[in-house]
């Protein structure tokens, strides 16, 4: 599984988004990045270029006026404007000198009454110099105020420009990982819909709620912030070595080293952070498990006392969890601002020797705008190695993230069938079925019987005997090994799970209730039960008797599974539930036997109502409500050892006899 290509994938779904957004990036950075050249023409062309060449000209414009003659700079002259006497203007400590003369090299300078002396390598020439006063070198300084304040105002401009986009990428790369999240949630939670129930009984909820919550977040926070950084710090680095080869590209050569030492130093971060991040994830998912057993067991927990041994069970999951972090926090203050520091360091360094040692041969020194753009350059591309270096660790956790959730993707589940079939009658038969939850290990052993039309039949047997697995392989939550099931002579493999189950109702021994109201639980929401199908079903099991004193009626609020019920009031709501959907073939597993008499009483005359016209299967341990049913299967360690009614099965004094006699002896005792 290719984590990298997966989100590639997702991130392309919502790719004019994203490449409006990176579009919007590369303005932005490129905007950013012209500053340093405008600063080096800045300081270049108009700070230090009164220190160029200046000639002899009259009254004009550009031209600045100097002890009664006017000059103009070399620049400023147009094509085949005379040009008079050459004087400079230079500088010498914070002063500025007037020199009426050709210079012919430039060096070190130095002053001494009235004279400048300039000295290069072996050779030195002297120049008259006169002073500048303020307003003087102030009117030589005017005509390059203008261009000054265009290049000032047109960096703004940039500035502004830069900022505009981005806002724009910003906005656009998060809308586009928000809708990527969006629909990797979706899928994620569909996905699970079409898992086998298999799947489930080895995953505690707790980690698959990890799965779509946490993990799909920090994959959120790779496109928000890992993707913009990447991208914008590439394209920085891109555009700085651009500059620093235009500028210098001996130097910007020397600088490419950085580039195998970030390579090499990303390699072995991930080497160490991959285990860790695994760790954490699996730990928080872990975690997450616990809580959520926890405070759906927490009625079990205080009444037994057992919340100091709670306690200590999660304490250690979470000593792991902050043990791990820690070497993760430690990997990740060595390997971010210490190597940036470090890089920068060793740069700066060579940056320094190289420009030491070329300011000493002749000719090579620079000017002090190609210096600045380059400090300020080298400056610049450390941001973008910081930015990228910070990124690893949460780089690191969305591709173990995103392998997590992947990984719960990739697991086989079963396409929903929007397929309809008519309601059908309802004939059940097994023939030689033998099932197991585990590879040769079965737990039915060849299950034979028919179950027509109308019929109840009835279920019993020890725990473990394989009565649930019966229901199981019906309903097609598992699939059996060997033999074939039949439903009006189809076998239930060759119908879609969704399509079968259409027509079948289960009422389970713990009903489970979503959070909403008594109705929508009746109904789940399905638009082809109307509230007068609702409210029939409920009436029609006796439901009006037990929720007769509630403020709202069947519009009571549920919370989560129905806490505020008591046990035969959710049971009564499930019984309407797979009356409403009027099923050809009803499951009832163990569904009396938590209930009080009263309520068992009330249920046992809307059974009868919900049997007519359907086949029934009923699980029970009360023997005593399967009395009227007109086939009973007795089961032990997965097989059938008694089939028939219940006078027949009494007649045969076998097991169902024994343990009917049993259950009526221990009533009898109780009574007594």
């Amino acid at each position: 599984m290719k984590v990298g290509r997966k989100l590639t994938e997702y991130a392309l779904i919502y790719k004019k988004i994203i490449i409006a957004a990176l579009l919007m990036l590369s303005v932005s950075v490129a905007a950013e990045l012209a500053g340093p050249f405008i600063a080096k023409k800045l300081i270049d062309d108009h700070i230090i270029g009164i220190e160029s060449t200046w000639y002899e000209t009259v009254k004009g414009k550009e031209a600045v006026p100097y002890e009664g003659t006017w000059y103009k700079r070399d620049q400023y002259f147009s094509d085949g404007d005379a040009k008079g006497e050459d004087v400079r203007i230079l500088q010498v400590g914070r002063a500025f000198y007037f020199v009426p003369a050709t210079v012919s090299f430039d060096g070190e300078r130095s002053v001494s009454s009235g004279e400048m002396t300039i000295t290069k390598g072996g050779e030195s020439e002297t120049y008259p110099a006169k002073k500048l006063t303020g307003d003087e070198l102030l009117r030589f300084y005017n005509p390059e105020i203008p261009r000054i304040i265009r290049l000032i105002a047109f960096y703004f401009g940039l500035l502004v420009v830069a900022a505009f986009f981005q806002y724009g990428q910003r906005f656009y790369l998060q809308k586009a990982a928000n809708r990527v999240i969006q629909k990797m949630r979706n899928d994620v939670f569909q996905h699970i819909q079409k898992l086998p129930i298999r799947y489930f009984d080895n995953l505690p909820a707790g980690k698959v709620v990890a799965r779509i919550t946490n993990d799909t977040e920090a994959i959120r926070d790779l496109y928000v912030t890992v993707l913009s950084t990447f991208f914008s710090s590439t394209i920085y680095i891109i555009g700085i070595y651009i500059a620093l080869f235009i500028l210098d590209a001996k130097l910007a050569a020397i600088c490419l080293i950085l580039i195998p030492i970030l390579v090499v130093w990303t390699y072995l971060y991930r080497m160490y952070a991959s285990k860790y991040n695994h760790i954490i994830r699996s730990k928080v998912s872990d975690i997450n498990a616990m809580i959520n057993e926890s405070i759906q067991g927490m009625n079990i927990i205080q009444a037994f006392s057992r919340e100091k041994k709670t306690n200590e069970e999660f304490e250690d999951l979470n000593e792991t969890h902050f043990n791990y972090q820690n070497k993760l926090l430690s990997l990740n203050s060595m390997t971010s601002h210490n190597l940036v520091g470090v890089l920068r360091n060793i740069t700066f360094v060579a940056f320094i020797w190289y420009f030491g040692g070329a300011s000493i041969g002749v000719g090579s020194v620079v000017t002090l705008g190609v210096l600045y753009a380059f400090v300020d350059y080298i400056n610049r591309l450390f941001q973008p190695v910081t930015g990228i270096v910070n990124q690893l660790a949460n780089l690191e956790q969305a591709l173990v993230a995103g392998e997590r959730v992947f990984q719960l993707l990739e697991e086989t589940g079963t396409p929903v069938d929007d397929g309809k079939m008519s309601r059908y009658d309802g004939n059940v038969s097994f023939e030689h079925v033998f099932f197991g939850y585990k590879e040769n290990e079965y737990v039915l052993k060849d299950i034979t019987f028919e179950a027509n039309k109308g019929e109840t039949v009835a279920l019993v047997g020890h725990t473990g005997s394989g009565k649930s697995s019966i229901m199981n392989l019906l309903f097609r939550f598992y699939d059996s090994n060997e033999g074939k099931i039949r439903i009006d002579g189809n076998d239930i493999v060759d119908i879609p799970y969704q399509t079968i189950r259409e027509h079948m109702g289960i009422v389970l021994q713990d009903p489970y209730l979503f959070t909403g109201t008594i109705a929508s639980n009746v109904s789940l929401d399905d638009p082809r039960i109307s509230r007068e199908q609702v409210e029939a079903a409920l009436n029609a099991v006796g439901a009006e008797k037990v929720f007769k004193n509630l403020e709202n009626g069947y519009d009571e609020p549920v919370i989560e599974k129905g806490s505020t019920l008591s046990s035969g009031q959710r049971q009564l709501i499930s019984f309407a539930r797979a009356l409403a959907f009027n099923p050809a073939i009803l499951i009832l597993d163990e569904a009396t036997s938590s209930i009080d008499t009263e309520t068992e009483a009330i249920i046992q005359e809307a059974m009868e109502v919900l049997k007519k016209g359907r086949t029934t299967f009923i699980i029970a341990h009360r023997l005593s409500t399967i009395k009227e049913a007109d086939q009973i299967l007795v089961l032990d360690r997965g097989e059938i050892v008694e089939r028939g009614n219940h006078d027949e099965l009494m007649k045969r004094l076998g097991r169902y006899y024994q343990m009917y006699q049993l259950q009526q002896g221990t009533k009898d005792h109780l009574a007594g």
